[in-house]
């Protein structure tokens, strides 16, 4: 079994699924005002539907970012917490990934890029295309490397366009320049059920962490600065 969670996109997501990504429980609040006291009544109330106890959990599984810092903050210091106490392993998912894979199970997008907004007139980006997973027999939606970088995961600008004319999918839509006719999906909200599908193929191939390396992702190197410039510090 494994316990999902999500509070970058704006919410606050938990999901309880098994090995074959099936959902035992899930439960979302919308908004990010009350995730900090939401979070753990979220998490005690899905396990107590699905009749489980962490003790029957095989690992945690938690979005990584990129995206809001204390959504970020918020669920990687829980799984933290209760990978401590528990001695359970981590899987980060990345946000943007998980926008990818919703946008594949929503519309069949086999490839696109995945566009969340980062503010300060920048947006969180990536490419993705479907790959069958040999391990779950799932069809993953998998980051592809850009000739010209080293990083699936990267900032862009706002008006930028992209290389190809592929579809997009992603809150960071409406903030680039976008080409003739190409595809766009800005209603993309994936929650704790898409992460923890994620998440669970992550594991089968290469396993979880331990507490100290469950990180999360930021792509800026100055959050705290970021926060300050925006008047939220």
């Amino acid at each position: 079994m494994f316990l999902a969670m999500d509070t970058v996109f704006d919410q606050c997501s938990i999901a309880i699924l098994d090995s074959s990504g099936q959902v035992l429980s899930s439960r979302t609040e919308k908004g990010k005002r009350e995730q900090t006291q939401q979070i753990l009544p979220m998490i005690d109330a899905a396990l107590s539907e699905a009749q489980l106890q962490l003790a029957d959990i095989q690992a945690l599984i938690f979005n990584r970012g990129p995206g809001a810092f204390s959504g970020i903050r918020i669920n990687t210091a829980v799984v933290q917490a209760l990978s401590v106490a528990h001695d359970l392993p981590c899987v980060g998912v990345s946000s943007l990934q998980a926008i990818a894979q919703s946008a594949y199970e929503q519309h069949g997008l086999t490839r696109l890029y995945s566009a969340l907004d980062a503010r300060m007139q920048q947006v969180y980006f990536g490419q993705y295309e479907l790959i069958s997973d040999n391990q779950t027999g799932r069809h993953i939606m998998q980051p592809v490397v850009a000739d010209d970088s080293d990083s699936t995961e990267q900032l862009l600008d706002y008006d930028s366009q992209t290389a190809l004319n592929l579809p997009i999918a992603g809150n960071g839509v409406p903030l680039l320049a976008l080409q003739d006719q190409q595809m766009c999906h800005d209603d993309i909200w994936p929650d704790a059920v898409v992460i923890g599908q994620l998440g669970i193929a992550q594991f089968a191939n290469v396993g979880g962490t331990e507490a100290a390396q469950a990180l999360p992702k930021y792509l800026r190197n100055q959050v705290w600065k970021t926060l300050k410039e925006q008047g939220k510090a």
